[in-house]
């Protein structure tokens, strides 16, 4: 899997514009990318997208998990299992979905749009997440707070949700990743003036991939990697800190 990242890597700096054919070293590539404004656009037009719809996910299925763990419907297993179908489906029938339902209502394409479908199919990853992590729970928590006087919403904010915010930031991580990396469902419903990085590398590739396009993947994967190592960096203070705290309770 990741020779084809080196691959990527090594071609980003070749001096030919045939990936296959290596002819030298240059960092043309790389000036070329910062100085093509379209390409950012697309970039922030992502980034904005891929926040935003992981944000929405993540409020609505928290929501919607913690609901169904309290209520105990009798039709909660038909329900939750309906919840789950945007995952079963194909993404170009969704796409197709979206494309008939936003053109009947009349809602004009572009960011709004996008931002709908994607938090509509980022729903399912975190539901599951924080379904799983709730199925664990312990119910005596909840008799404490009740017994010492709290609410229901003085329950959820100060007990289950620092407990359940790890399986919410996964799922946010998780959908990020997949609004980020959509193709097919954003082809169907983004405008005419709104373009998104994953849509902006297909129509280039369509005319063969050049050095500019692997300089651009070059950075994405960097940053992925920085960012990695400093979710690590960032959670080793507190498990040394838990660590010294557990040696001195003992």
């Amino acid at each position: 899997m990741y020779l084809p990242i080196l691959l990527v890597i090594i071609y980003s700096f070749n001096v030919s514009k045939i990936s296959s054919v290596w002819t030298g070293v240059t960092l043309d590539w790389y000036r070329s990318l910062f100085r093509d404004r379209d390409m950012f656009e697309a970039l922030r037009n992502s980034l904005v997208l891929a926040t935003v719809s992981s944000v929405s996910a993540a409020v609505i299925a928290t929501l919607a998990a913690y609901g169904f763990s309290r209520a105990k419907l009798k039709t909660g297993p038909v329900i939750e299992y309906v919840s789950m179908l945007p995952i079963m489906i194909p993404e170009i029938i969704i796409g197709m979905v979206f494309l008939a339902f936003f053109s009947l209502i009349g809602l004009p394409f572009g960011m709004t749009t996008l931002i709908i479908a994607h938090t509509s199919f980022c729903i399912p990853y975190v539901f599951l997440m924080v379904k799983a992590r709730l199925a664990g729970f312990d119910n005596s928590l909840y008799d404490a707070a009740h017994d010492l006087g709290a609410g229901e919403f003085r329950t959820f904010i100060d007990i289950t949700l620092p407990l359940i915010f790890p399986a919410i930031l996964s799922g946010m991580l998780l959908s990020f990743a997949m609004s980020f990396d959509d193709v097919i469902i954003s082809v169907f419903v983004t405008g005419v003036n709104t373009n998104t990085l994953p849509i902006k590398i297909y129509s280039q590739i369509k005319t063969g991939v050049t050095p500019k396009t692997n300089a651009l993947c070059t950075l994405l994967f960097v940053a992925t990697v920085l960012l990695g190592v400093l979710s690590v960096l960032a959670s080793r203070p507190r498990r040394a800190k838990g660590e010294r705290k557990r040696r001195k309770n003992t």
